[in-house]
């Protein structure tokens, strides 16, 4: 009698936790990206970038929507330029850096 062979998921061997792609982000923003929240154009559904899956063995960074599993964002560098797709996204909402005392007028 041969024994039941188990099945790997792949996909979810690759996936990471989209707090990983907190250095890579941090070359565009000011801010700690993780903690924006972003509209996923596909379903609707809005959660921090730190919640989306990422798949960073590609070409480009991927981060997908954690209910729909929809692209929402993709960072490449490529010729010296950093590329930021973000057509998956309907709405990114990103933390204001905090105020200084020169920027409040104190």
């Amino acid at each position: 009698m041969t024994e039941p062979t188990a099945t790997v998921d792949t996909t979810a061997a690759r996936r990471l936790d989209g707090n990983a792609a907190a250095g890579m982000l941090a070359e565009l923003f000011a801010v700690d990206v993780t903690t924006a929240r972003s509209r996923c154009a596909s379903c609707g559904t809005t959660s921090m970038l730190g919640a989306h899956h990422l798949y960073a063995d590609a070409p480009a960074l991927v981060l997908r929507c954690p209910d729909c599993t929809d692209v929402v964002l993709r960072y490449a560098v490529q010729e010296g330029r950093i590329l930021l797709d973000l057509r998956g996204a309907q709405l990114l909402t990103v933390p204001a850096p905090a105020a200084t005392d020169e920027s409040n007028g104190a």
